[in-house]
């Protein structure tokens, strides 16, 4: 069975219903991407580390909304991360010069350690990601 662990910004366009410039519905392809993992009975990781980023995001009251996604649906598990990935993430955040933010790299770990895609629209992650043999893909190539 496949996994996956997406990051903030897909929930967000989601969520947001955002839009690119030239009118590429970032939401609808993030809808599209639940429907097929519901439709494959895939699994989605998240952790306290995307949920405590969404909560950086969004106001009180619609996080504890948006969040009910996760608890509904059977697709939906919760990770964590052990020390040691905690500490290794330090240590990639000073190998690649602070390119990613702290929580980018948790996210990639996570994915690592579970054998899932991680899912972004961030060039820079899905180009770190390689690095470390993580695979990483933009929604839409994967629909």
């Amino acid at each position: 069975m496949q996994s996956y662990y997406v990051d903030s910004c897909i929930y967000l366009n989601l969520w947001r219903k955002e839009v690119a410039f030239d009118g590429f519905k970032f939401w609808k392809i993030a809808e599209d991407f639940f429907k097929f993992v519901d439709g494959n009975n895939a699994i989605v990781y998240y952790s306290g580390y995307l949920l405590k980023e969404l909560s950086f995001l969004l106001d009180d009251s619609e996080i504890n909304k948006k969040i009910l996604l996760f608890k509904k649906s059977s697709n939906f598990k919760k990770i964590s991360l052990s020390l040691e990935d905690y500490e290794l993430a330090r240590k990639i955040e000073v190998k690649i010069d602070y390119e990613l933010g702290f929580f980018d790299i948790i996210h990639m770990l996570l994915a690592r350690k579970n054998d899932s895609i991680l899912i972004t629209r961030d060039r820079k992650l899905i180009e770190i990601s390689e690095r470390y043999n993580v695979k990483a893909a933009k929604p839409e190539e994967l629909l």
